[in-house]
């Protein structure tokens, strides 16, 4: 059985710049399909727009607000809502409060940056 807790996870920046902390997924686990992680942003920060050819995405929201634009799609984020992030669409996070934004991010297939392609901004906000 794999159990782990966050809090003995160690953090790592990913491409599009936000900082994660890897729970489950084929480096650490017998996961081998999808990977299960919690990004976190500080007040103001953002994730730098970008997509992922091959992997699907969920975030899901526990602290703090964020504004989410997928593709051009704009939606406001509060704790306890879910956000479907298909594969291929460009996408960018800001926390747009006053707290440390943290949501989980599960990944099928598992999270890699090989599979990050970086993508201009649209200059929005």
């Amino acid at each position: 059985m794999d159990v782990v807790n966050l809090d003995k996870v160690e953090a790592f920046r990913t491409k599009d710049g936000s900082e994660i902390r890897e729970l489950l997924a084929w480096r650490n686990s017998c996961i081998r399909n999808q990977s299960l992680a919690e990004a976190r942003l500080p007040a103001g920060g953002a994730t730098d727009r970008h997509y992922h050819p091959k992997s699907e995405e969920i975030y899901y929201i526990t602290h703090g607000s964020a504004r989410m634009e997928i593709d051009g799609e704009f939606s406001d984020l509060h704790p306890g809502d879910a956000v479907a992030i298909p594969p291929g669409k460009p996408h960018k996070i800001w926390n747009n409060g006053d707290v440390v934004l943290r949501f989980l991010c599960c990944c099928a297939p598992c999270y890699e940056h090989d599979d990050t392609v970086m993508v201009d901004d649209l200059n929005i906000a």
